[in-house]
């Protein structure tokens, strides 16, 4: 390795683990305040806490590194040129590209280090941070008895105490309503005058001991009658004791399974299969419609409700029958001519020798038929034709859900290449960027970064919105960004190498001076009385 290249990388490394703390704490403060009311108050342990904010800090890497390599490059090349050490290499015949061949071999590598993180770190550390949250947003409230507040957080009792000393533990005034027991009494409550509430050593109970107090009880109605009374109970009782378990408030860890199907949760080549599966079912859903249809149309000949078959053919009829033969070969033709004259009169269209003249000649199908079936038809067909198109407005909404699916889980494919791609862009555009301004620290070059970072996810947020709306595709929708900052890193690599400025202002001071100089003589000009 080059010293040149030892230096740089001496250069860079600093800068880099500054920033990306720094972006990696104000994106992970940025999501925390999404969810700090559902974590505060909930008595959670600082561990937990710590755990949660590790698993988010994992999620944040793809965005933490891309601005992390834009503001170490920019100080970098920055520096350089402020101390004139970039246009002392590049007097001796070293080019701009050969100076960054270091960081480039860095930033590929910091690339191929968000790809793997997309790929394998982010899923599990959103599992892990989804269940947790969870978990969190399940559990009770910490235990806070507060004087003058009715406090319902253990089950089937409400307290309330009229005072609480510095002390924590002594209390005035308590009232506890106990409903853990309404079918047998319809009004239990306990007041007493002061008392002592404590935790145990292992937090494992609640203890209250109340003292000078007074119990009063209403027994419900038991038995059949409702008619039946009981005495109001008064209890009077110089030391009363309740202890109340604190299971309820530990926080119970939910099956990870629950939330292993969602698109963040899975790896790319889960999120690939899912894709395949999307897009086939895509496909499928306008031929399902088109078979709905088609079912729905076809017409199925109903068989009568007791068929009566024909009679068997005989090789040879006896020459005498008998009577109980004769009254059922009767019978069978009968219900034949029977069956014969309904199937005549359900037809509901003319039969040939009443159509008295060719079908060309008449106007509209329902002519066809018989005056008395025509309102009963139409009516059929309206109604198969409402079912047909609900199937289809039906099939259409389904499409359009596993559409909406399949761009959102391409989307969450692609855009993992897209930010470990813009983490090599970036690179092309801070340091020809630092060596244009030739402005070193925190100043400048944070600017320009958060200039170029804002604009790289606006680009992202709006090429989502245009694939949502299925007017980009997913690919590249979530490439678009990196492609519109391609151009620019051109231009300023270019303009680099070239010690060129970015935009020349001679023409700009020399218009202002001219318009200076024109107003200067016109009010030299001497005044003519």
């Amino acid at each position: 390795m080059k010293r040149i290249d030892k230096f740089l990388l001496a250069s860079f490394v600093g800068p880099f683990i500054v920033s990306f703390g720094i972006a990696l704490f104000v994106l992970v403060m940025q999501f925390l305040w999404l969810y700090i009311d559902e974590i505060a108050g909930k008595g959670v342990s600082i561990f937990i806490l710590l755990e949660l904010i590790g698993y988010m800090s994992i999620s944040t890497f793809p965005m933490a590194l891309p601005i992390a390599v834009l503001i170490a490059s920019v100080m970098v090349m920055g520096n350089m040129a402020e101390r004139y050490e970039l246009s002392s290499m590049k007097s001796a015949g070293i080019p701009l590209i050969r100076i960054m061949r270091g960081l480039i071999f860095v930033c590929a590598g910091i690339s191929v280090f968000s790809y793997l993180c997309s790929d394998y770190l982010i899923p599990v550390a959103n599992l892990k941070f989804k269940s947790r949250l969870y978990d969190i947003r399940r559990q009770k409230p910490a235990l806070t008895l507060e004087k003058g507040i009715f406090n319902e957080d253990f089950r089937q009792f409400v307290i309330r105490i009229g005072d609480k000393e510095k002390d924590g533990e002594t209390i005035r005034n308590v009232m506890i309503d106990d409903q853990s027991n309404l079918s047998k009494s319809q009004f239990n409550q306990l007041l007493a005058d002061s008392g002592q509430m404590y935790t145990t050593q292992e937090k494992r109970f609640f203890v209250m001991n109340l003292f000078n107090g007074t119990q009063y009880q209403e027994p419900g109605i038991q038995g059949k009658s409702q008619k039946q009374r009981y005495p109001f109970i008064r209890t009077n009782f110089e030391s009363w004791t309740k202890v109340w378990d604190m299971k309820e408030f530990e926080m119970v860890r939910t099956g990870e399974d629950r939330f292993s199907g969602q698109r963040s949760m899975l790896s790319m080549n889960e999120l690939r299969a899912n894709l395949d599966s999307l897009g086939t079912r895509v496909s499928e859903g306008g031929q399902l419609a088109v078979d709905d249809m088609l079912a729905n149309l076809k017409r199925k000949v109903e068989a009568p409700a007791h068929p009566i078959p024909p009679p068997a053919a005989t090789p040879a009829a006896p020459k005498k029958v008998s009577k109980i033969a004769k009254s059922r070969q009767s019978k069978a033709l009968a219900a034949a001519k029977a069956l014969k004259n309904r199937a005549s009169q359900d037809a509901p269209y003319l039969p040939k020798q009443e159509l008295n003249k060719p079908l060309n000649q008449y106007h509209s199908l329902t002519e066809t038929f018989r005056p008395q079936d025509t309102y009963q038809l139409l009516k059929s067909a309206k109604t198969q034709a409402g079912v047909g198109k609900s199937i289809v407005e039906t099939r259409i909404a389904q499409t359009e859900s596993r559409r909406k699916d399949w761009v959102k889980t391409g989307y969450e494919l692609y855009i993992k290449y897209s930010f470990a791609l813009v983490c090599f862009v970036f690179l092309f555009i801070g340091a020809p960027m630092g060596a244009i301004i030739r402005k070193g620290g925190f100043g400048y070059p944070i600017l320009v970064s958060i200039t170029f970072f804002v604009t790289f996810i606006f680009l992202t947020i709006l090429c989502r919105k245009l694939a949502e709306s299925f007017v980009m595709s997913p690919f590249w929708a979530a490439m678009m960004p990196c492609i519109g900052l391609l151009p620019i890193g051109w231009f300023l690599t270019g303009k680099a190498m070239n010690d060129a400025q970015i935009f020349s202002t001679e023409k700009i001071q020399r218009m202002v001076f001219i318009l200076r100089k024109r107003m200067r003589d016109k009010s030299t000009l001497p005044t003519v009385v």
